[in-house]
């Protein structure tokens, strides 16, 4: 046990009387929560509860520092109360691997907590707490980050706006058109690698997450691009079947950076007020004597130490072709024991974001877009979603 700070001399005996007999709920045990609640013990709290429905991934370990790797699969909720206690066995933390909005959470349930703090990432459970907190009578803290920044709002019932009162940005949408035939910016070249290329070949297309940047626009042209769109999704999917072949990767980069680009730039229409997109080659790009002066893999120094050096189109195909076929074999080695097995997409999968930079590079030269970093493709997809602890900022009394 660690040394138990002066705590007396820093709040003064009143406050610090209410610190301690405090109840106080934390929704959330990921990157905001680890930090959150090692400093709500190390603050003197001493009755703290903590939920949280989700299980620990690899993916976590670089910023969730409450967990390692032997935490991997267990409940969030539950080993980040473990670990917490290690810094101050009095506290009593109690721990619920559970969804917030779950029936047993009510209105009288918020009732007996003096505070609340959200450390969420989902905007649909941070509207539930924020609902709850306004109906029990309780103040949130309410905390969460975007790009670079971090946000800490205090919301107290019939004296502050609450999280809803001011409106929040809505996903922003592309038209299908836009994504498969007639990109013009970077992030349509990363939508159509991440959310289009990648599910199709090594996860499981998302409605859901589609809905999120496609738009509904149910006009003619649209519909017919859907449909475009669902015929080129069943030609990857006999690709995919040959998953494990030795020249898998080649198929893949044929049909995505060839043949789908010799026939859009057939299509004359298109392309009378832009120059049509020119379709690459495997043999010319593969050719030993052109690649030789640089990198063949994404994990030589350079790349895996600079992320923000923008690769040359060399270095994307060669990255696309290693990071394609670590992918599928990967893939493969899983459905050996469950056939339906999938190789869902995370930012902090090595192999997943190399794939998706490599991909969209290579889309977006052959439109004559601008190339993006490693780390330009990471923030652009996912907002920098990178939780840092200097930026969680508590508020006390």
């Amino acid at each position: 046990m660690r040394p138990t700070p002066r705590l007396d001399l820093l709040y003064g005996t009143a406050l610090l009387q209410r610190v301690t007999s405090a109840r106080v709920l934390m929704v959330g045990a990921g990157g905001i929560g680890c930090e959150l609640l090692k400093n709500l013990v190390m603050s003197g709290f001493r009755r703290i509860e903590v939920v949280d429905l989700d299980t620990i991934d690899l993916s976590n370990l670089n910023r969730q520092f409450l967990f390692q790797k032997r935490h991997i699969k267990l409940s969030k909720a539950n080993v980040a109360r473990e670990s917490a206690l290690q810094f101050n066995p009095a506290v009593d933390i109690r721990s619920h691997h559970a969804n917030i909005k779950d029936q047993q959470f009510d209105v009288n349930w918020f009732r007996g907590f003096d505070l609340v703090t959200n450390a969420l990432d989902n905007l649909d459970a941070r509207r539930h707490v924020n609902r709850m907190c306004l109906a029990a009578n309780v103040p949130l803290i309410e905390s969460g980050t975007a790009g670079y920044l971090g946000q800490a709002t205090v919301i107290q019932p019939g004296r502050t706006e609450c999280f809803d009162c001011q409106p929040k940005p809505t996903p922003t949408t592309f038209p299908i058109c836009t994504i498969r035939s007639t990109p013009t910016a970077p992030i349509h070249c990363i939508v159509w690698a991440k959310n289009y290329l990648y599910a199709q070949l090594f996860d499981q297309p998302d409605d859901d997450e589609a809905n999120a940047v496609i738009s509904n626009d149910t006009s003619a042209d649209n519909a017919s691009e859907i449909a475009a769109l669902r015929e080129e999704a069943q030609a990857l999917g006999r690709i995919r079947s040959a998953v494990g072949q030795s020249d898998y990767a080649k198929q893949v980069f044929q049909k995505a950076f060839h043949d789908d680009i010799v026939r859009l730039a057939s299509m004359e229409e298109m392309w009378q007020s832009r120059s049509p997109p020119v379709p690459l080659h495997y043999d010319a790009l593969s050719d030993p004597t052109r690649t030789a002066s640089t990198p063949t893999t994404a994990t030589s120094s350079d790349m895996a130490v600079n992320e923000q050096r923008i690769w040359s189109i060399g270095e994307c195909f060669e990255v696309f072709i290693a990071s394609t076929t670590r992918l599928g074999e990967r893939l493969q080695a899983l459905q050996q024991t469950e056939p339906d097995a999938v190789v869902p997409f995370d930012k902090d999968d090595s192999d997943a974001l190399d794939f998706v930079t490599a991909a969209s590079n290579l889309r977006a030269h052959l439109f004559n877009i601008e190339l993006k970093s490693r780390f330009d493709v990471k923030c652009k997809w996912h907002a920098c979603m990178h939780v840092c602890s200097g930026i969680i900022l508590i508020i006390i009394g």
